[in-house]
């Protein structure tokens, strides 16, 4: 019987090592990947802080990738409203109480994992909050909670800067509001082919306008991780 058990205790301390050694390069692997962003819930509601050379916007973005549509409400600090709101098949209206431009852009709105691909940069606190950094194509700088995973800030190329102080997932705005008024259907501006000058100032409609040929503009001076 003791000659048994000592037969046994090689063999089984044997499996016992290779486990101990699979699960330390498990670990070690799970270590050594970097984290990717997480993809944008199907419909949520933010309010964001823009901030561009000084010049500070509100914008209520309401993303709706359901319903094929996405709508930025833009208030400008002690100016007027602008209205953004994008379609799915690249159309586009921005609008104020007195004048709509239209616009039938390229792509649609972004899709939930537009950020695929997007390359690592490490951990930097902002606004308070320890996040994972990507960068897109050096065209988007994207900061995402380490903890909760939801964004925190965005800077694009230009050095324009999103914070964002609300993510509601799944808060969906009323269809009505996302009609655009009659003087966007009555002659008035002339149609445009691109977004230039008239969605700048829309965190997901400057990223949307330009996601064809990003890899023509150069990256901002922002501090390195």
């Amino acid at each position: 019987m003791e000659k048994r058990v000592s037969s046994i205790s090689p063999l089984y301390s044997f499996f016992m090592l290779l486990s101990l050694l699979f699960v330390s390069v498990s670990s070690s692997s799970r270590i050594q990947s970097n984290p990717t962003p997480t993809p944008w819930p199907h419909q949520f509601h933010s309010i964001l802080v823009m901030n561009f050379s000084g010049s500070n916007e509100i914008i209520n973005l309401w993303y709706d990738w359901t319903n094929g549509r996405n709508f930025n409400i833009i208030q400008k600090q002690l100016g007027d409203v602008t209205y953004d709101c994008e379609w799915n098949n690249g159309t586009s209206f921005v609008w104020t109480s007195k004048k709509c431009s239209r616009a039938q852009l390229e792509v649609g709105i972004l899709v939930p994992n537009w950020l695929d691909g997007a390359k690592y940069l490490g951990q930097q606190t902002v606004d308070g909050f320890l996040c994972n950094v990507w960068e897109k194509v050096d065209f988007i700088w994207y900061y995402e909670d380490v903890v909760t995973k939801r964004p925190v800030h965005w800077v694009f190329y230009t050095g324009r800067s999103a914070h964002v102080m609300t993510f509601e997932v799944g808060a969906v705005l009323e269809d009505e509001h996302w009609q655009a008024p009659a003087h966007c259907f009555e002659g008035g501006e002339k149609e445009v082919n691109n977004s230039d000058g008239f969605t700048e100032s829309s965190m997901e409609g400057v990223l949307r306008s330009k996601m064809v040929g990003l890899n023509k503009y150069k990256s901002p001076s922002i501090s390195s991780f």
